[in-house]
């Protein structure tokens, strides 16, 4: 074991360390604009309609003690979707615990809002994701309340619907990591592997307008042995009538200058010929889309394939996209758990994908950022991206299932002050010790508040139904190094009932509970090596973590990594040795 290494990246706050302004060149643009029109793209990719109008860009805020709500105070603009500690937003400030963060705009109606309304037609208020609760006002009243920071949540406004201008407010708490609400990597001590905390409406806000009984959402699982679909409409109440037509299967693997980061509406091709669309009679939302055999074209990170399809129920249309392809785990033919795609071993070389922008936080700076970064890893020789306790836009996953970019998706992580010397220190010393502590130890795991754990497994589950149809979504982290863990194999057993067509890594790093598909090992400082599982397939979760400051490339001096270099050069050459020596040979 490197033991310098590993006592020299014991974890360090610097909050007193000033950041230098960085922008990546996407930012950049966006700063010099007078009037930027950032995140104009629709949201939902595989919910797509046209009846719609995006709110991001400039809104006003003020923030005001909780002892005083609402109180007179200064405001000043933000730009949206960009929380107000993000550069991008142009506030420069951090909202505190005792603080409320106030939004404001002004929404005057169209013609054609007016239009929709008089036909009965009913106007949906969405947000993205605001971190991390927020309540939202219309006309001074209280519409809709909402806690968490990661997922979306919606009101209907149609009753402010007028010729009137809607004052729209919302008010937003942010306690960051001083309770156990889900937040990943944020602190309010920043420093070491954690990041600047940020809060408000980091992902876009925008309404549509919809028929009364309309798709709320879609739950799309294929069926390659059958060449096969079933899609699941789920609303109000059963449709009199449901139309699908599926378009011909398209490799989007294109770069980003071309039409492929155009909405989907922009990329229509040709309805499939022979495609049979049953509808049982007694489940009429539940559609069964059968493929001609001819059609019938596989997803791999090769040759992404996707195919587009329209469903009209009763006066209610959506453009949305599925992909044939599975993710198991299989014995190969000497009885070894594979990580299997389309029922073939694949070798997953991946990225632990963080998702933080030095200009945006937690917010990418524009939809062709996210495309570069997804293109970039690819090029770079990556088949994976582990999203690392971080629910990304679903315009990222998007890009991922056209461009072919397999996910592992982590759960936010959340509860008290993590303890480090025990999650961290000890198990990365003493591995073994760790396999063997039991995670009903909810003090030692920071997850002694019961209310807590009921709400994180809430999110757990709400975080599969959310992502169930992104098709490179391959498995499920629900805990990471012991952040905030407990009942790991409970949890994963709930996420396999939940999503029994995904394979799930329960306890990523140490603290091993024998629950899930992978026997998953952190290994930073060691000889990469492989321990075998009867029953799980085996899989180094996280392991280099080089790192090398290049000056002007990064917003604090400190370095942060596990083994560091000074020369790029020299990076290569030890990533190059670590690739061929250890790795390949695995």
């Amino acid at each position: 074991m490197r033991i310098k290494d590993a006592v020299s990246n014991i974890n360090k706050k610097h909050p007193e360390t000033p950041l230098l302004p960085l922008y990546t060149h996407w930012g950049e643009k966006i700063r010099i604009e007078e009037t930027p029109a950032v995140w104009q793209e629709y949201p939902r990719p595989q919910l797509e309609r046209d009846n719609y109008r995006i709110l991001n860009g400039n809104w006003s805020c003020r923030f005001t003690p909780v002892q005083e709500d609402n109180c007179a105070s200064e405001s000043q603009d933000i730009l949206v979707p960009f929380s107000p500690e993000a550069l991008l937003s142009g506030v420069g400030r951090q909202l505190q615990p005792d603080e409320y963060l106030w939004y404001e705009r002004q929404i005057a109606f169209s013609e054609e809002d007016h239009t929709f309304r008089a036909k009965g037609w009913r106007c949906k208020l969405h947000f993205q994701a605001v971190d991390q609760q927020a309540s939202v006002y219309c006309n001074g009243k209280e519409i809709v309340s909402h806690t968490g920071g990661y997922l979306p949540f919606h009101a209907d406004i149609t009753d402010y619907v007028t010729t009137a201008p809607l004052l729209l407010q919302v008010r937003v708490r942010d306690v960051s990591d001083t309770s156990w609400h889900a937040r990943g990597k944020q602190t309010l001590q920043r420093g070491g592997m954690f990041y600047t905390a940020q809060s408000g409406i980091w992902q876009s806000v925008w309404y549509e307008w919809v028929p009364v009984n309309h798709i709320e959402r879609l739950e799309i699982t294929p069926d390659i042995d059958q060449g096969a679909v079933t899609v699941k409409i789920f609303s109000q109440k059963d449709f009199s009538s449901v139309t699908c037509t599926v378009h011909k299967a398209t490799a989007r693997f294109v770069s980003s200058h071309d039409a492929a980061s155009r909405n989907l509406s922009g990329e229509r091709t040709p309805a499939l010929i022979g495609v049979s669309v049953q509808r049982e009679s007694s489940a009429p939302n539940v559609l069964r889309l059968i493929l001609p055999k001819d059609a019938v074209l596989l997803w791999t990170p090769e040759k992404p394939y996707l195919y587009s399809f329209t469903v009209t129920a009763d006066h209610d249309t959506i453009q949305s996209y599925f992909a044939l392809r599975s993710f198991s785990i299989e014995p190969d033919e000497r009885q070894i758990p594979r990580f299997c795609l389309n029922h073939s071993p694949l070798f997953l070389h991946g990225l632990l994908d963080q998702g933080y922008w030095p200009d945006g936080l937690m917010t990418a700076p524009c939809d062709e950022a996210l495309i570069y970064d997804i293109e970039l890893a690819k090029k770079t020789g990556f088949n994976m991206l582990r999203k690392h306790i971080k629910l990304e836009a679903l315009r990222w996953y998007y890009h991922c299932d056209r461009l072919g970019m397999i996910i592992w998706q982590d759960m936010v992580c959340g509860g008290s002050s993590y303890k480090m010397p025990f999650v961290c220190y000890m198990p990365t010393v003493f591995p073994n010790m760790s396999r063997h502590t039991k995670d009903s130890h909810y003090k030692l795991f920071s997850r002694e508040d019961k209310g807590g754990r009921l709400a994180w497994e809430q999110e757990c589950m709400d975080t599969v139904e959310y992502l169930y149809s992104v098709p490179s979504l391959a498995a499920w982290v629900p805990f990471n190094e012991g952040w905030g863990q407990f009942d790991a194999a409970r949890i994963a057993a709930l996420v396999k009932e939940k999503d029994p067509s995904r394979p799930v890594d329960h306890a990523s790093g140490w603290f091993d509970q024998k629950g899930g598909d992978f026997k998953s090992i952190h290994n930073y400082f060691r000889k990469l090596k492989v321990k075998r599982d009867k029953k799980r397939a085996f899989v180094i979760s996280e392991y280099g973590g080089y790192a090398c400051h290049i000056e002007g490339h990064s917003s604090v001096e400190q370095v942060f990594g596990y083994r560091k270099y000074e020369t790029t050069e020299e990076l290569a050459a030890a990533y190059d040795q670590l690739i061929r020596e250890q790795l390949i040979p695995l």
